[in-house]
């Protein structure tokens, strides 16, 4: 049965990169005088005369990661887990040594690897963001060697990209200071994401132990920070494992409200439960510059935590956002007679219930149920 499903989701990952639309180019470098492969996935369905942007992963050491990750961020986009987003992986099959080479005497890149950073910040990013339709927030994906380089674009004042997935890192030694370092200062935003594997080579692993202690132990609310360790996984197979892991952690703000962010975060808040879904939302909107219509599920959320807890007084900005979000449904009406119901105002209660009579029907709430809560109302008060 295992194998089954296995097999099952590898058809569907495969099918959807088929629907997907991924063309190969070959790029002219000045920076390494030469040329360069790179493969570029495009969201489904994109077309040129469309307003949606779009976020953009690079992924280094593309020969064999590229389609790791668009198969996964298609699927996950798919289902609505994550943005779509512009994949766009640089082929190394024959210069990753020479793409990665750094200083021995900083870690820091030189010669090839001075020019083969400059190749994706100054000319390669640039003519994705010319060419197609892009938002600001940028994933870097790397693995061993590359894995290490893509931290040096977190070591500018204004790091590069936004979101780093980090698997199984050959960290050049003095990496191990500067990346924490870094972190710790980071003054917006940034996203990292760290894995390693069980048969990692001693070193690596050590190294990549010290860098999550390191890590973790950093206090910055701009800094959202994950760590896998894939014990039965090999170095080469822990991409497969991590890729989806990353993409869970990075875009959590992204995905409906889970079972886990209900009782751990929702239940035990402080503020408003309205605010954090408000929050939630325009965080959304400030990463990814998507305008996203709050879920159902995530009204429902918030809606029982506000019964569990007996805040009755949330009822009422609910049903104000609920208003503002599906006005031609019931849901508005229903929280805000809820609000009156619970706060000792029966008759406005009883009215609202009433006056939702005209409008559609939503997540379970009816026509006929609204209706019976406000004869429920009017029997036991004499209205």
């Amino acid at each position: 049965m295992k194998k089954t499903i296995t097999l099952l989701c590898l058809f569907i990952l495969g099918f959807n990169c088929i629907e997907a639309q991924v063309k190969y180019e070959m790029f002219q470098s000045s920076k390494l005088g030469e040329e360069r492969q790179i493969k570029i996935q495009l969201p489904r369905g994109y077309t040129s005369n469309e307003e949606k942007s779009y976020p953009v992963f690079v992924i280094l050491d593309g020969d064999y990661l590229f389609e790791v990750v668009a198969g996964n961020v298609d699927y996950y986009s798919y289902w609505e887990d994550m943005p779509e987003a512009i994949i766009v992986g640089i082929n190394q099959v024959e210069t990753e040594y020479d793409d990665c080479l750094y200083s021995e005497q900083n870690s820091l890149p030189v010669e090839t690897g001075a020019s083969f950073f400059e190749f994706i910040g100054m000319e390669l990013l640039p003519y994705i963001e010319t060419n197609y339709r892009t938002v600001n927030f940028k994933v870097a994906v790397g693995h061993g060697n590359t894995a290490n380089f893509i931290n040096y674009y977190l070591l500018k004042s204004k790091p590069l990209f936004q979101s780093y997935i980090v698997v199984s890192p050959e960290l050049a030694p003095q990496m191990l200071e500067y990346i924490p370092e870094s972190l710790s200062k980071v003054e917006s935003k940034i996203f990292y994401y760290l894995a390693n594997s069980g048969s990692d080579k001693k070193s690596l692993k050590q190294m990549s132990e010290a860098l999550h202690a390191d890590i973790s132990a950093i206090e910055n609310k701009n800094l959202s920070y994950s760590f896998n360790s894939f014990e039965n996984s090999t170095h080469y197979s822990a991409p497969a494992h991590a890729i989806p892991n990353a993409l869970q952690n990075i875009f959590k703000v992204f995905q409906p409200i889970s079972k886990k962010e209900y009782k751990d975060e929702i239940l035990e808040l402080e503020i408003s439960p309205v605010l954090y879904l408000e929050e939630k939302y325009q965080a959304i909107q400030d990463l990814f510059a998507i305008d996203k219509t709050i879920l159902i599920n995530d009204f429902k959320a918030i809606a029982a935590a506000i019964n569990k807890n007996e805040l009755f007084e949330y009822y009422e900005p609910l049903g104000k956002l609920a208003r503002k979000h599906y006005p031609k449904t019931l849901l508005g009406n229903y929280y805000l007679a809820r609000f009156y119901e619970e706060t000792g105002e029966p008759k406005k209660a009883m009215k609202t219930y009433q006056s939702a009579y005209t409008l559609d029907e939503i997540a379970g709430i009816t026509k006929d149920m609204v209706l019976e809560l406000a004869d429920a109302i009017k029997e036991d008060f004499g209205y």
